[in-house]
């Protein structure tokens, strides 16, 4: 059971107070990286004229590569420090997006992919290092609300990825068809598809460049290593950890849980703007405006629950909202016209509690083990690699509105979580702070 506790000590240590700076950066970063992804299945489908379940594999590789990165983020952040986890994240997520250049050269979706895989896999190390280096930087029972802090700037981030997806991205796609496309030229169609790509482009080189900055800064930053008394040998071995965070049945639920919230937030958003075009009868752009409203909605909810939990337990918030996450998708199934993208949109606010807040609760009192327990939280993001291509399906089979009932199933297994951490009995924890 997650402690609430009021306290006056700081939410981050003053030493701690510009490394904390530079790692909202990025947190705000990761959620660009990460928002602009979103629309491309949308985009990707229509450029290489293919199906719902072929254009997901956007998101399967992007996920997927979290999944794959994560153990040896936990590794580099047992074997050195934090820090360097933050310096090797960053460095291949920007190798990652400078690759989108020679891939809308070559016009292939593999390349595309390959690229996604290498930014993702850069931004699981980045992230698996960051979120428990935040929760060490003060007070442990503050280590909740300071980790959904650093988390609010993460919609900020959000905000401008799908802005620059709206603005840059969706307007640049040719308006033909796939029917008008396959009666097409050669030359006719690689000319389009070529205009196409080099929008695509752009903004991830742009975000390249950004994440080279971020890296200087820290780099640069004399940074208190919180951790680096207590490591006495640089012998890595996690079977003892691993053993202790598979017989704890609250770290367990919480990484399932995890995997179905983040599936949840992938299916939600991945198929906004499809689901607007079906209920509205509208284009790409105006589902884009759309979802740039879900992110601004989860940009004000983040605070706002940060505040929130100044006096609410962290677990009775996530419960709430996750059961009326799950009521807003049944909504949009029966509804699927202006009401029911409005439901749409006030998902986003129900989304914006959940990650950090199972994350801090899963990792609670874990002390060293959640170097290791942290990477599986991030390995639990592989629910956005594969159950979005479950929605494909549904969507290829039934309707986009129809296929809204996969993330209220996700949404039930959060709120059963919630439910086992306000049920569960006072456990003993170790005091000391995630490192």
């Amino acid at each position: 059971m997650t402690t609430h506790t009021h306290t006056k000590a700081p939410l981050v240590s003053k030493e701690m107070v510009v490394p904390f700076i530079l790692l909202v950066l990025c947190f705000a970063a990761w959620g660009a990286a990460a928002n602009m992804t979103d629309p491309l299945v949308k985009v990707f489908s229509k450029i290489f004229t293919m199906s719902s379940v072929q254009s997901a594999l956007v998101q399967f590789s992007y996920y997927g590569a979290y999944f794959c990165l994560a153990i040896p983020a936990a590794y580099i952040n047992k074997r050195y420090s934090y820090k360097v986890g933050v310096l090797t994240g960053l460095g291949m997520a920007a190798m990652g997006a400078f690759m989108f250049y020679p891939a809308s050269q070559a016009m292939t979706y593999g390349f595309f992919l390959a690229a996604l895989f290498i930014l993702a896999g850069g931004l699981s190390i980045l992230e698996t290092s960051a979120n428990p280096y935040v929760m060490g930087m003060g007070n442990e029972q503050s280590a909740t609300r300071r980790l959904n802090l650093a988390q609010s700037f993460n919609p900020v981030g959000t905000n401008i990825g799908v802005f620059l997806a709206a603005t840059l991205i969706l307007p640049s796609l040719n308006t033909a068809t796939s029917d008008e496309r396959s009666s097409m030229t050669t030359s006719q169609l690689k000319n389009i598809i070529s205009a196409e790509l080099d929008a695509v482009m752009v903004p991830y080189v742009g975000m390249a460049c950004v994440l080279v900055f971020i890296w200087l800064a820290i780099a640069f930053t004399k940074t208190p290593d919180f951790c680096k008394k207590k490591q006495v040998s640089k012998h890595v071995d996690f079977k003892p950890a691993f053993k202790r965070l598979f017989k704890n049945t609250h770290y367990r639920f919480g990484v399932i849980a995890q995997f179905f919230n983040v599936a949840a937030q992938t299916c939600v958003w991945t198929f906004t703007i499809q689901y607007v075009m079906e209920a509205l009868n509208t284009n790409e752009v105006s589902g884009g405006t759309i979802l740039q409203y879900s992110m601004i909605t989860f940009l004000v909810s983040r605070f706002v629950m940060t505040w929130l939990m100044g006096f609410i337990r962290p677990a009775k918030l996530l419960m709430a909202t996750s059961l009326i996450a799950m009521m807003l998708c049944v909504y949009m199934v029966q509804m699927p016209n202006i009401s029911g993208v409005w439901a749409l949109v006030c998902i986003s606010a129900c989304l914006s509690l959940m990650f950090p807040t199972i994350y801090a609760i899963a990792l609670h009192g874990l002390g060293d083990d959640a170097k290791l327990g942290a990477a599986g939280l991030v390995m639990a993001i592989l629910g956005g690699a594969i159950v979005p291509v479950i929605q494909a399906v549904f969507i290829d089979t039934y309707s986009v509105a129809f296929s809204y009932m996969v993330p209220a199933g996700c949404f039930i297994v959060v709120a059963a979580y919630a439910a086992f951490d306000l049920k569960a009995k006072v456990r003993t924890f170790n005091k000391t702070s995630p490192c």
